[in-house]
């Protein structure tokens, strides 16, 4: 079967679009080979700074012939069904038609639409132009004389060539014609721009590939990468060092070159009184280069690989230079801003109001930093207020999460005061990558206790659901009083996420919430701390709105509104942390059922949620649990059956009406488990509390043996549906056991 081989070679090609364009490319022809009848066996897409390549085996060489019965209305229906009937079929006369009978419908009219299979040189011919035009580049450009005129082509830099081949392994293959603004596919190519520029003649994938490579080009981008990582750590190994490897910026510098050369360099070694941080973030954000250290120690060395796309004659001495020229600059400019935000700054008088509503000290540096943060009203969001306010609310929060997370409160504020400083540092400004981790690093140079400057960089913890968590309770409470704000905020002012949008990442803040609570067993509840957020949140807007009202000589409002729709958007909130959860769980193996068992709308303790799916999962998996659960389920069943009917359910069950040994049996042991069990929860023991439970087996398949529930004297039947009614009531004090399957 024939194979096809596409390039689409242009000017450079950002390296962040690389991978996905290939991947967009794969996609939409094949999609569109498939749509117009074609199969294929297989199809791999590759990438260079120059050039979209699609291989695609196995490719059919004509689509099928086609024949379709369209079944239309009945010869009798009125002329608009008619000719709405030939406009679909593509029939220009009814005679055209064929009439079938049907013995209850009567006769109706059928279409036999026939259409020929078409050769796949034919069908790609007409598939490519559109493709390539309508290719969805976040931001295209046009380019030369025609780019002036209506429909000239648009491409996220100049398309130079188009090589698009078609045929068999051991055949000639042949080129497909189609041209676009001027660019006609051909069979030729070009290799690397300064090595080998000369024009390619290509036969097909494999000669392509290997003609490619003799022209300086490694078409694989893994293989590109590979060859960057082995070089660059046999250079650094050669030299007495490691590499720091980094594989965003690998993915990154591999989207860069064609024909990668290792080289390494150097910078003084004075820079190294930078933190390490800022020299990595300096270089790889300037230079798209690696740091290197000495093996086993954390710190820099002066020496960096850069990746070089060319050949140099000189052994890659003036590409050193160069580079080094730069990376010295943007070093000399990097300890200029970490020199500079360990001083004073100029203005310190006009920062004590500030000092004094955050208990600030004005001779630390740091803390001028959250003094001018606050003074210069930086904003947060237009709805929530600045950062200072924001910083506020934090401390608010965390006084009401410290407690439960076992936290020195002082502690706690010290480090919420000053988490958000950071963000008026010039290594923050410059980086803002590097928030966090900066303020750590300048509150450990102004002698703050090491659990303070830790909090100050792990509470924006996890970033992710498999980032680290923060450790120290002091990190642990203003990890959740920041992430905990954020989302009660948002949901204030009515700025939740939608499908897929989520600006301000507060399905991540949830999650995040939620890892902290049960990874670091935290016992927390939430509705209270939401409620009472959400109010002074609400109230502060209130009081904004009337302070721009009264400037203006308005009317004031009291803000009822805004509380009586309190409620509801406390509970829509705790709703979106049911659904993290859920994710959650679901993530580490727990059944959906199984939670939804023990999750009710109200249920503010998440870790107790957990606690208790982690027994539920086991019980159900024992004899006795599914035993027990198919009984419980039949006595809830039966009892809502009747409840639903009105029938009477006497209010308690009543020892004197007990009048067969089953069931006295079972209500003696109703009475001893429900104890039993409330006291294991009450201990938050939930295996003892299932396994007191698992003893009602017995008893309860005794009961549906031996006991009719629906007896004919009323009183006798009120008092055995009671008695259903206490075993709904001893199971649902661990789950609802009517939502678990099976």
């Amino acid at each position: 079967m024939p194979d096809l081989l596409l390039e689409l070679r242009s000017e450079e090609i950002p390296a962040r679009l690389q991978r996905k364009a290939a991947g967009d490319l794969r996609k939409l022809v094949t999609d569109a080979l498939v749509e117009a009848g074609l199969s294929y066996e297989g199809a791999r897409e590759y990438w260079t700074p120059r050039r979209l390549t699609l291989d695609i085996r196995g490719l059919t060489a004509r689509s099928a012939d086609v024949r379709e019965e369209r079944k239309g209305p009945r010869t009798d229906a009125n002329e608009k069904a008619i000719e709405g009937f030939l406009r679909a079929a593509g029939l220009s006369s009814i005679s055209e038609a064929q009439v079938q009978s049907d013995p209850k419908k009567g006769d109706f009219y059928v279409a036999i639409i026939s259409k020929t299979g078409r050769s796949a040189e034919e069908i790609i011919a007409e598939v490519m132009p559109s493709i390539i035009r309508d290719f969805p580049w976040p931001k295209p450009m046009r380019w030369g004389k025609a780019s002036s005129q209506p429909g000239s082509l648009r491409w996220v830099r100049p398309l130079q060539s188009i090589v698009c081949l078609f045929g068999t392994e051991h055949e000639e293959t042949t080129v497909i014609p189609f041209e676009i603004s001027g660019i006609v596919a051909s069979n030729i190519t070009y290799g690397h721009r300064f090595h080998a520029p000369e024009a390619i003649t290509v036969k097909r994938f494999d000669d392509y590939v290997a003609s490619l490579e003799k022209a300086k080009v490694i078409l694989d981008a893994e293989r590109r990468k590979d060859i960057i990582l082995h070089d660059a750590r046999d250079v650094a190994f050669a030299n007495g060092l490691e590499l720091v490897e980094d594989e965003g910026l690998l993915e990154e510098v591999s989207g860069l070159v064609e024909w990668p050369q290792v080289l390494m360099g150097s910078f003084e070694e004075a820079y190294l009184s930078i933190p390490s941080e800022i020299i990595r973030l300096t270089i790889k954000t300037n230079q798209k280069c690696f740091v290197t250290r000495k093996p086993g120690e954390e710190t820099l060395s002066n020496n960096f690989i850069l990746v070089s796309n060319i050949e140099a004659t000189d052994g890659g001495k003036e590409i050193i230079h160069g580079n080094g020229k730069v990376v010295r600059a943007r070093l000399s400019d990097a300890l200029h801003f970490w020199k500079r935000d360990q001083g004073d700054l100029p203005d310190l008088e006009t920062l004590e109001a500030s000092a004094k509503k955050f208990s600030l000290n004005l001779k630390k540096p740091l803390d001028q930093r959250m003094a001018k943060l606050d003074a210069l009203n930086v904003t947060f969001h237009a709805k929530l207020g600045t950062q200072g306010e924001r910083v506020e609310r934090i401390r608010a929060m965390a006084a009401k999460v410290a407690f439960p997370a076992g936290a020195d409160y002082k502690l706690v504020d010290r480090a919420v005061v000053l988490a958000k400083a950071d963000l008026r540092t010039e290594a923050v400004g410059e980086f803002p990558e590097l928030q966090g981790v900066m303020g750590r690093k300048y509150a450990a140079l102004q002698g703050e206790e090491a659990v303070v400057s830790t909090a100050i960089e792990e509470h924006y913890k996890p970033q992710g659901p498999s980032d680290q968590l923060p450790q120290d309770k002091v990190a642990i409470t203003v990890a959740l009083a920041d992430k905990l704000d954020t989302l009660i905020g948002f949901w204030a002012v009515d700025e939740k996420p939608t499908g897929s949008k989520d600006p301000f990442a507060l399905r991540r803040a949830a999650l995040g919430v939620i890892r902290i609570i049960l990874e670091r067993g935290v016992h927390l509840t939430l509705l209270p701390r939401i409620v009472s957020h959400m109010a002074r949140i609400d109230m502060d807007i209130v009081e904004k709105v009337n302070a721009e009202k009264a400037k203006q000589g308005g009317d004031v409002v009291d803000g009822r509104g805004q509380l009586d729709e309190g409620m509801s958007r406390q509970l829509d909130l705790l709703s979106f942390f049911h659904d993290r959860l859920k994710v959650y769980l679901r993530d580490q193996g727990a059944r959906h059922d199984l939670i939804d068992a023990v999750l009710t709308p109200e249920t503010d303790d998440l870790r107790m949620v957990a606690r208790r799916v982690e027994a539920l999962t086991a019980f159900v998996s024992s004899e006795d649990g599914k035993n027990l659960l198919a009984g419980t389920k039949r006595a809830v069943q039966l009892l809502a059956a009747e409840e639903k009917k009105g029938t009477v359910v006497a209010d308690g069950v009543s020892d004197a009406l007990l009048k067969l040994d089953a069931e006295k049996e079972l209500f003696a042991a109703i009475k001893t488990v429900s104890a039993e069990a409330s006291g294991a929860i009450e201990k938050e023991d939930f295996r003892s509390a299932m396994a007191a439970l698992s003893t009602l087996r017995a008893p309860v398949d005794r009961f549906f043996t031996d006991v009719l529930v629906n007896d004919e004297d009323a009183a006798i039947r009120a008092n055995r549906l009671a008695l259903l009614r206490l075993i709904r009531e001893a199971t649902g004090t661990v789950a609802d056991f009517s939502k678990i399957a099976g």
